[in-house]
């Protein structure tokens, strides 16, 4: 399981990566190392809240066992992340994994600089020991372009070469990418802004709330796309978003994205800062799920956030998202499934894995009120549409708690829910993410109606290992 101990608090997920206590934010460099995958992740070890930011660190052979390890980086006193080591990347650096993560010192103004750490013990599979550099290698942004935003680098290759981009946002209100050669790691070089929120695709697609893009990832498809991916940042986390296009040589030694096709990466209120890892047959994807309760709740239970389960992205050919759960997670089921059939009310288990498939117009309610209220999922395949009604599980922070309703073709649709956490992948072409919490007297009960429904639902039990 995930966690190293188990929180009295129901809605703690269990299996999903999240520490024993307190903090955690953004996965930060998703890496594969010596047969096992590496997470880390923004991490607060004294209290559940947003500052006195490390890197917290967990590793698996198999994607759903995770191992805790020490703290990977901490803030360095008189150090260039003196108040904090945020967000970033992992890479191969000759044999030696690299964290390329943003450190803000004593005296920053809002601006981050580019630092590195290094593994003390390559061979070591579980790299538990990382030693920071003493100085930044980038110390802050380009000084003609009025940056007021800068954090966030993820370093990839394209043409033989490896790059880094940098999430930015300017002093009159535009989000960008900026982008950096940085084949020599010691040295960086910057090479322009490789996208920026005036791009109409990009406008089209997110419009204009966003005053600066976090996180930027970058992937590349089998069919010779690159997937761009961004965290919409209005002055608050607000959402996220991807843009599908070409990565083209730009002016002076460096790129360009052309993008051709975007929209929203998670159509839920409570999935921000996916971190991807580029693997040689696919790329999968962790995402931050916040916590949308009272602040006196969450100290009461001593936690806050949770990440995702690991998902496969990709793109169709028309260019918009494919995301799936990644296989792995098939681990995690229980050896026979607790439901085959619609039709009666089936107790549901603290955490499963459900998949409904309709021809028709079908409904899935997952939670029963004391006043009769549900949670339901509404598959309309006839109108394209999936819709997630909370009925009265009513939530806190930005979006409100009304119905959520995906246009995509809706004749499946998989439910994973882990305590708290639900995650709804509404065939391959779109997910919702959601916290609902569930209150002592609530129903966990499942019912489908549908003329044309069928259902298999499991249990999440510990993974075994022969």
């Amino acid at each position: 399981m995930s966690l190293a101990a188990q929180s009295t608090d129901p809605s703690a997920p269990r299996f999903r990566v999240r520490p024993p206590a307190n903090w955690i934010n953004d996965p930060n460099g998703p890496f594969h190392w010596r047969g096992r995958h590496h997470l880390f992740y923004q991490h607060n070890p004294d209290a559940p809240v947003h500052a006195n930011v490390h890197w917290g660190h967990v590793s698996s052979h198999d994607l759903v066992h995770w191992e805790h390890h020490p703290i990977a980086l901490a803030p360095t006193p008189g150090g260039p992340d003196e108040a904090g080591c945020w967000s970033g990347c992992v890479v191969d650096d000759d044999g030696v994994p690299t964290a390329v993560y943003t450190g803000v010192d004593r005296r920053h103004t809002g601006l981050g600089s580019i630092c590195l750490a290094r593994a003390l013990v390559p061979e070591d599979e579980t790299l538990t020991d990382w030693r920071p550099l003493p100085a930044p290698v980038v110390s802050g942004p380009p000084a003609d372009l009025d940056v007021v935003m800068f954090r966030d680098p993820f370093v990839f290759r394209s043409g033989g070469r490896r790059w880094a981009l940098v999430g930015a946002g300017h002093a009159d209100g535009t989000p960008s990418v900026l982008l950096y050669d940085c084949d020599d790691l010691a040295d960086w070089r910057f090479a322009g802004v490789l996208l920026d929120g005036n791009d109409p695709v990009a406008a089209d697609a997110f419009g204009d709330r966003a005053v600066g893009w976090e996180c930027p990832q970058l992937y590349a498809t089998a069919g010779g796309d690159w997937v761009l991916v961004l965290s919409l940042w209005d002055g608050d986390p607000c959402s996220t978003g991807y843009l599908t296009g070409h990565l083209r040589p730009g002016d002076e030694d460096g790129l360009r994205f052309e993008a051709r096709v975007g929209g929203r990466l998670d159509h839920g209120r409570d999935f921000y800062a996916p971190a991807v890892l580029q693997e040689p047959d696919r790329a999968l994807m962790w995402g931050w799920s916040w916590e949308a309760r009272e602040q006196s709740e969450v100290e009461r239970a001593g936690w806050a956030g949770v990440l995702t389960a690991p998902r496969v992205v990709d793109v169709h050919p028309d260019g918009s998202l494919r995301v799936v759960p990644a296989p792995e997670l098939g681990l995690l089921r229980a050896a026979e499934p607790f439901v085959t059939a619609p039709g009666h009310m089936t107790p549901l288990p603290q955490a499963y894995d459900l998949t409904v498939t309709a021809s028709g117009r079908t409904t899935v309610s997952l939670l029963r009120s004391a006043s009769g209220a549900e949670l339901r999922v509404l598959l309309d395949p006839d109108e394209g549409s999936v819709t997630l009604d909370r009925g009265d599980w009513a939530r806190t922070g930005p979006g409100g708690s009304g119905p959520i309703v995906v246009r995509a073709p809706a004749g499946e649709v998989r439910i994973l829910v882990d305590g708290s956490l639900l995650e709804l992948f509404v065939g391959d072409r779109a997910t919702v993410t959601e916290r609902v919490y569930r209150r002592p007297a609530d129903v966990p009960e499942l019912v489908v109606t549908g003329a044309a429904a069928a259902v298999t639902g499991w249990e999440l039990v510990p993974p075994t290992h022969d």
